[in-house]
């Protein structure tokens, strides 16, 4: 993979705005069939550009503006925010007040950084493979809740380029969701509770809800590898101590007096979850009441954290799929969640593998060149991809367009056929 500078930025991005980035899905996707009269043009859009320059309420009156703008300003950084009451490029001129965010997708925002105190291999913006198993998780749980809980379909997830991923719900329905609709979502989503000074963030009383059984279960699949492998959390004193910190006291004492003897993390966790699953017995142990302090343990370590804030504010804006990270290099793709548990944020191609590999792929194109002439700019570009590693996630986001289209369609015929058009 070709080494990132961020310095190239300035050379790099001309070329990706004008031969790799997907223009044509990408304007198919927030234009939405064009349902709606001027979706597109009421959009916000916001721009980074050199040096930090910030350009927010930027809009556009059709995709081809947009690409032309994008082409023109080539910028660092885009984000999509809220579709509004007047065009944001002309929000100076509407009456104070009357300027008001309506529509935006649903969208969750889960930055590695939030996990800081249950993981030991990374801090702050470093990532590796061992802690990425969490971003994994936290897609694993939030998606089979979207989908089987609230009854979500149309969700595409993004990697953010560098220690996070983001979620994108896309349903007519949602999309006008209240701020109020919008926190409710988040706070069913939300186990992990209290900040840096609560040691104990997760408490679970019965009867247990079905939500909290479906994510442990998600859980329990990575837990070993995760957390008693890969961060080893019961591998000393000094770290089970954090873990027997969230036990409750009466199981405490034992267990500090057991642990010594047992050889490794896989063994005092069996140990634990033993004494914790004789509690919820039927009939139980006629001592104590049922405790879940094991399964409380795993969703502190693993459990998702949302940050309520992105979610919940209709005008709040987010980093656009296929931008650009400026720091790594890396693009915003989108994820497969048919191979999530193969994804590696390393193998990401940075805007300067795709700029080497188009020039590595430039003799074959002149070769081309020369036998279809007259090719139209689209075409090209879609050509252009196609011999670069960006293809596999571009396709996959054409999926995910069509599959609204088709979505959207039967939709139209289902209400036609309710009314008897023929």
């Amino acid at each position: 993979m070709a080494p990132f500078e961020p310095s190239a930025l300035p050379e790099l991005l001309p070329v990706f705005y004008r031969r790799l980035f997907p223009h044509g899905a990408y304007g198919r996707w927030l234009g939405y069939g064009g349902v709606v009269k001027n979706y597109f043009q009421l959009r916000e859009f916001s721009f980074t550009l050199r040096d930090d320059i910030y350009v927010r309420f930027q809009s556009f009156g059709s995709p081809q503006e947009l690409e032309r703008e994008l082409q023109k300003i080539n910028p660092y950084k885009i984000d999509i925010g809220a579709v509004y009451s007047h065009r944001p490029n002309q929000h100076n001129t509407v009456h104070l007040g009357a300027f008001q965010p309506q529509e935006k997708e649903l969208v969750f925002d889960i930055d590695m950084t939030d996990y800081d105190d249950v993981r030991t291999c990374c801090s702050s913006a470093e990532i590796c493979p061992k802690c990425w198993t969490l971003m994994t998780i936290a897609v694993r749980v939030i998606d089979r809740a979207l989908v089987e809980d609230l009854g979500m379909r149309h969700r595409l997830w993004v990697y953010s380029g560098r220690r996070g991923v983001h979620c994108w719900v896309c349903d007519d329905a949602v999309r006008k969701w209240s701020p109020a609709l919008r926190a409710a979502a988040v706070e069913y989503l939300t186990l992990v509770k209290g900040g840096a000074e609560t040691v104990k963030k997760v408490n679970l009383s019965e009867p247990i809800h079905p939500f909290i059984r479906s994510s442990v279960a998600v859980v329990e699949k990575y837990f070993e590898a995760y957390a008693l492998l890969g961060q080893d959390i019961l591998g000393s004193p000094e770290s089970w101590d954090k873990v027997l910190a969230l036990v409750p006291e009466d199981h405490r004492e034992p267990l500090r007096d057991e642990f010594p003897r047992k050889r490794d993390s896989v063994q005092r966790w069996e140990l634990l979850r033993g004494k914790m699953e004789r509690t919820r017995r039927p009939g139980g142990t006629g001592r104590s009441a049922p405790c879940y302090a094991d399964w409380e343990i795993m969703l502190q370590f693993c459990f998702p954290r949302l940050d309520i804030n992105v979610s919940k504010g209709v005008g709040h804006l987010l980093k656009s799929p296929f931008s650009v990270h400026p720091k790594t290099g890396r693009i915003s793709v989108p994820l497969d969640l048919q191979k999530l548990d193969q994804f590696d944020p390393f193998a990401v191609p940075t805007i300067s593998t795709l700029c080497h590999e188009l020039d590595a792929a430039g003799d074959d194109a002149e070769q081309d060149d020369d036998d279809g002439c007259g090719e139209t700019e689209p075409k090209r570009r879609a050509r252009d991809y196609k011999r670069t590693s960006l293809a596999p996630y571009v396709r996959l986001f054409e999926r995910f367009v069509e599959e609204m289209e088709r979505a959207r369609r039967g939709e139209r015929l289902r209400r036609s056929d309710l009314r008897g058009d023929f």
